[in-house]
């Protein structure tokens, strides 16, 4: 019993679980954490390696974290709803072998992407199958995708495990870049999309009487987005100009982002995610959306691969099934603030998140960090964003009256 007076370890621990929690659901809080690890880590490696904020090596950056980004904004829709897919990076590496062999083979670019982003689609609707009829566990049911389709790329690309890839139209995807006057427009045009966004959200929320920014930091909020666009264009119109797969991604991400906060079927998400039962009631159809979650993640892992064979140049079963893609994918959603709980998260934390790590990856490298280094240093990154999600969920206890 502590002194009369004086808080208990618990108290302090509930109170700052409360704090964290109050941050986090303010209209601004979910991308402070992610946005406060990635200006540490720039700021570090900013420091210690000169060469890090170069032009060209945020360019590099940007292309590096593109294909664990992409997975990353798949993954978030079904984490949404607090079940998990262990087969994206193998979904992505299925996809990008069967694109392989389909431009091998002489099949036009486009009908061949059409065909590996409907395998993809495909693939997730099955395993969204089987997990909502069928009743097996995610964690079961895309361990053994995860198994399966590992085998179905080693049977594609055949005895070697890898197809060169040198189609000049899927690699335009990587390789070209738009015009510094383009960059500008485009940077310019997000930025007032941002703002116009961010003034009809405003509105809608003062007119059905939900708590609305006060005008200081809603200009506040537009003024930073701004900033942030237009050093990021300025930086790499610099070395090379905005690359045409920065542009893919954010649009990918910007559709989604509007398909999970905008529509009746992103609204199903998190409140199945929350309570599902309580979302059965009020009827949505669950089942429906949980399935089509999983959908959406095989979507992403198809343009994922489509992404890596372009940047590779090639579809190799390392590069998709042999190394840590998945974990960092799964990371990146974590880190960016994605409940493993379901019911909060956001897409566009999601690529933050992967910048998060692509940057660790990228400045330890520079620095001359050796493998099992990066390994370490990205799993403290995940273990303290699991830490940040679980003290933000006790938080959340304590709003309610729960407790300790």
């Amino acid at each position: 019993m502590p002194p009369e007076g004086r808080p208990s370890v618990a108290g302090l621990l509930g109170l700052l679980a409360l704090r964290f929690q109050l941050l986090r659901e303010t209209r601004f809080g979910s991308f402070g954490p992610v946005l406060v690890a990635l200006a540490v880590i720039w700021l570090w490696f900013g420091i210690t390696e000169p060469a890090f904020l170069s032009p060209r090596n945020i360019y590099f950056l940007f292309m590096q974290s593109a294909v664990v980004g992409t997975l990353a904004v798949g993954l978030t829709v079904v984490l949404l709803l607090g079940e998990i897919d262990l087969s994206a990076a193998a979904m992505a590496g299925v996809c990008a072998a069967l694109l392989a062999v389909l431009l091998l083979g002489g099949m036009p670019a486009p009908l061949a992407i059409l065909a590996a982003i409907a395998l993809g689609v495909t693939m997730g609707l099955a395993q969204g199958v089987m997990v909502v009829f069928v009743g097996i566990p995610s964690f079961v049911v895309t361990l053994a995708g995860l198994l399966g389709f590992q085998g179905l790329m080693l049977k594609i690309l055949g005895i070697q495990g890898a197809i060169n890839m040198r189609d000049p139209a899927v690699r335009a995807l990587t390789t070209v870049a738009l015009p510094p006057a383009w960059g500008w427009g485009l940077g310019i045009a997000c930025a007032l999309a941002f703002a116009a966004f961010a003034l009809h959200d405003q509105m809608r929320r003062r007119a059905r009487n939900l708590e609305a920014d006060s005008v200081a930091a809603l200009c506040g909020r537009i003024a930073f987005i701004a900033i942030l666009v237009l050093a990021a264009v300025g930086t790499l119109n610099n070395y090379r100009g905005v690359p045409l797969l920065v542009v893919v991604l954010m649009a990918l991400t910007a559709i989604l982002g509007w398909v999970t906060t905008s529509t009746p079927f992103g609204r199903s998400l998190f409140a199945v995610g929350g309570n599902a039962e309580t979302a059965r009631r009020a009827g949505m159809s669950v089942r429906t959306v949980r399935v089509a979650a999983f959908g959406i993640v095989g979507l992403m892992a198809a343009i994922g691969g489509i992404v890596g064979a372009s940047r590779y140049a090639s579809v190799s079963f390392n590069a998709f099934a042999g190394g840590p893609l998945l974990l960092e994918a799964i990371g990146a959603a974590v880190i960016g603030g994605t409940s493993l709980f379901g019911g909060r998260g956001s897409v566009w934390n999601a690529i933050l998140g992967a910048l998060v790590i692509g940057s660790l990856g990228n400045g330890l490298d520079l620095s001359g960090a050796s493998a099992a280094d990066k390994l370490m240093f990205s799993g403290a990154i995940l273990l303290l964003a699991a830490a940040m999600d679980a003290v933000s969920r006790r938080g959340a206890n304590f709003t309610r009256g729960g407790g300790a």
